[in-house]
């Protein structure tokens, strides 16, 4: 995963009252899973039908088994990603606290977005997100949930917060996919009671994603380089990462697919030998600002001769359009304008 910043915070336990367990038959219980399919997704859709309104719900996600007998109310998100994906959903109403902006949100969520109060430009500590009076706590990084800073999952359950973590950080290498992306929006329009919006907005995006593609039918494949940080070595997007396959609906190839997990370090010989024409930026928070990325790329002499350097052939993405969430169809769009402009307009 991108090397993001940690901040250690204190952070000392409170308790707050339970809530009442849920009482209904487990016969009548919508079995979802966080990791799952879209197929699985439809499975249950029948099921819920009896279960008054699509509840309760029981999820898997990450290993931690929830019932919602209602859908949450007051809900913290820590990191970008689920927040856009709330707002999205129009769930706005229902969140009372964000934190860890790290890109630019997208301009029809402005508005929205800066209308929550924001709790940390960081990972909130546990204290302050307690303070916020949530019934859920929507992480997008692993990190959300760090036990050495008080925020374990099983802290937040102790203190009667439900949680869920983007199934994209469920576990190690595994093949991050598009799919990924709608079946977290129709995860969460579910525990939302929403799933007829959700079933809309992945619409929306799948349609997005293929008028790109059709766009771009019969364009020549280009080579893309993706650079997340690094001096000494070039951290990089491999194959098992979300962002291979941006490239490749872009209409380009990821020139380290053939690296075995999501991000991995790569030597900058191993750049040369593979002649990317263009170099995919990723850009958050605390990671040096694009110009300085680009400063550093273009003034390497030993990178000089790589095509994308000699021509300058630089696309910038915030890293939030790379992770599971609203955001990966509008970075095919982006980038695909990057790497075929003639295409693109």
């Amino acid at each position: 995963m991108p090397r993001l910043p940690f901040f250690p915070l204190s952070a000392r336990p409170r308790r707050r009252a339970l809530r009442a367990a849920a009482t209904a038959l487990a016969l009548s219980t919508v079995v979802l899973t966080g990791c799952g399919t879209s197929d699985d997704r439809a499975g249950t859709a029948k099921a819920s039908a009896s279960a008054g309104q699509g509840f309760p719900v029981t999820l898997d996600n990450c290993g931690v088994r929830t019932t919602y007998d209602k859908p949450p109310s007051r809900v913290v998100t820590i990191h970008q990603h689920p927040a856009e994906l709330m707002l999205s959903l129009g769930l706005g109403d229902r969140m009372v606290g964000t934190a860890f902006p790290d890109s630019a949100v997208l301009p029809e969520l402005k508005k929205d977005y800066e209308a929550i109060p924001e709790l940390a430009e960081k990972e909130p500590s546990f204290e302050a997100v307690l303070d916020a009076d949530p019934d859920f706590v929507y992480g997008g990084y692993g990190s959300a949930f760090a036990e050495n800073e008080g925020r374990s999952r099983k802290a937040f359950a102790d203190a009667g917060i439900d949680t869920y973590l983007n199934r994209e950080y469920c576990g190690k290498k595994k093949q991050v996919s598009m799919q990924d992306t709608y079946d977290e929006i129709r995860t969460i329009g579910d525990v939302f009671g929403v799933p007829e919006r959700a079933d809309k907005l992945v619409a929306g995006l799948q349609g997005r994603v293929t008028r790109t593609t059709e766009a771009l039918k019969g364009a020549p494949v280009v080579p893309v380089f993706v650079y997340d940080s690094g001096d000494k070595s070039a951290f990089t997007a491999g194959g098992k990462s979300l962002g291979t396959e941006i490239i490749r609906l872009s209409g380009g190839r990821n020139v380290f697919a053939d690296l075995d997990d999501v991000f991995g370090d790569v030597s900058w010989e191993q750049v040369v030998e593979r002649k990317p024409e263009v170099i995919a930026i990723y850009d958050y928070a605390g990671a040096g600002s694009v110009e300085d990325k680009k400063k550093f790329l273009l003034s390497q002499a030993a990178l000089a001769d790589v095509p994308a350097i000699r021509n300058k052939r630089f696309v910038v993405l915030p890293l939030t359009a790379t992770l599971v969430g609203v955001r990966p169809p509008y970075a095919v769009e982006e980038l695909a304008r990057g790497l075929h402009p003639e295409r693109l307009r």
